[in-house]
């Protein structure tokens, strides 16, 4: 089983861990991650401006590129997620984008959508299933209560990203389940850490990310676990003072199977 693979800007380098162990993982349970060829930034940002299309080509080749390999498209980044997920919606539904992003990319056949893209953890659901997970956890995560901090981007707008419920979602819960933990529930793992206004106004994730630590913390977890490398930014600014460690989703994944530096 082989999917075509976007990692983006990120996971070259600050969140190096968050590909680093999604491709151990990957291999453990039967399927390959294929990194697109020449692949650009998506902008790490979803461009709001209706006429715009610039800033959107370099998703649009990378979703042709898995067209072209007749392969679906896998990322990790929750913001390559939310663009890639968000252009091919307008590729698909929106003439007036998608006519002229393949009139200047001048693509041998037209791009209309065609690529399914799936978030690393969609094809943990969806595909390998939690149950077969659980099957190949060979160091279970017993005993450690985990908190899934959502955050905004790959949740919302619940419509076109369809990765799950934006008000209740659960498959991170089920994933911390699938690796042998205890999933904290808390109300404000779906809440926005302040994400880009950290950059301005630095003040407004801080505030942000302290009501998420005392909200997890409060209702008992001892770590948290992301898949936004921004997300992970802020809440790491914070991080000294709430005692609560965060990781990425893919590095307790490696650990429960086996394949993280230090597991016997």
């Amino acid at each position: 089983m082989k999917y075509s693979y976007y990692p983006g800007c990120t996971l070259k380098n600050k969140a190096a861990d968050l590909d680093l162990y999604a491709r151990k993982c990957a291999e453990i349970l039967g399927f390959e991650l294929e990194e697109i060829n020449e692949w650009q930034c998506c902008g790490g940002v979803y461009p709001l401006g209706s006429d715009e299309i610039a800033t959107k080509l370099s998703s649009v080749r990378a979703l042709n590129d898995a067209k072209e390999h007749g392969q679906d498209l896998v990322t990790l980044c929750s913001a390559c997620h939310h663009v890639l997920k968000r252009v091919n919606d307008d590729m698909k539904n929106v003439s007036d984008i998608s006519d002229r992003a393949n009139n200047y990319l001048a693509l041998d056949e037209p791009y209309r959508g065609e690529t399914k893209v799936l978030h690393f953890l969609e094809v943990l659901r969806d595909v390998i299933g939690f149950d077969e997970l659980a099957k190949k956890v060979t160091n279970p995560l017993t005993g450690k209560k985990i908190g899934a901090y959502y955050g905004c981007l790959v949740l919302r707008p619940g419509k076109i990203l369809e990765f799950d419920d934006p008000e209740n979602p659960k498959i991170m819960e089920d994933f911390i389940r699938a690796l042998g933990a205890e999933p904290v529930v808390f109300p404000y793992r779906n809440e926005c850490c302040g994400a880009y206004t950290s950059l301005k106004e630095g003040g407004i994730s801080q505030e942000r990310t302290k009501l998420i630590f005392d909200s997890s913390n409060g209702f008992g977890a001892d770590m948290l676990i992301t898949a936004c490398p921004l997300c992970m930014y802020n809440l790491n600014k914070s991080e000294a003072d709430s005692k609560i460690p965060v990781y990425y989703f893919t590095e307790l994944l490696a650990e429960a199977l086996g394949a993280k530096e230090g597991n016997s």
